[in-house]
């Protein structure tokens, strides 16, 4: 696996335990630990983005993560097919 690859999957790994406290959540919301896991976490995968795309681009996976440019910049990224989804 290569560096991008690799920087991917660490996103993707802190996206899982996101959605797994959001759900967690649903039904403790006054737990303190995992509100403090989930600014943790929020801001590992902010640091890690922000690696990405000094490295390789722009990464845009969510509506949250889509600039208010007036226009849907992913149009100009390589689409899936485009390239090697774990390798590229």
């Amino acid at each position: 696996m290569n560096d991008k690859a690799r920087l991917k999957r660490q996103i993707y790994e802190l996206d899982f335990a996101l959605h797994e406290l959001v759900l967690f959540l649903d039904s403790h919301p006054t737990n303190r630990r995992a509100m403090e896991l989930m600014g943790e976490y929020r801001e590992k995968r902010a640091k890690l983005i922000a690696d990405y795309e000094k490295r390789y681009g722009k990464y845009i996976v969510t509506v949250n993560d889509v600039p208010m440019s007036g226009k849907w910049e992913w149009l100009d990224s390589p689409w899936p097919w485009d390239t090697d989804f774990m390798e590229g």
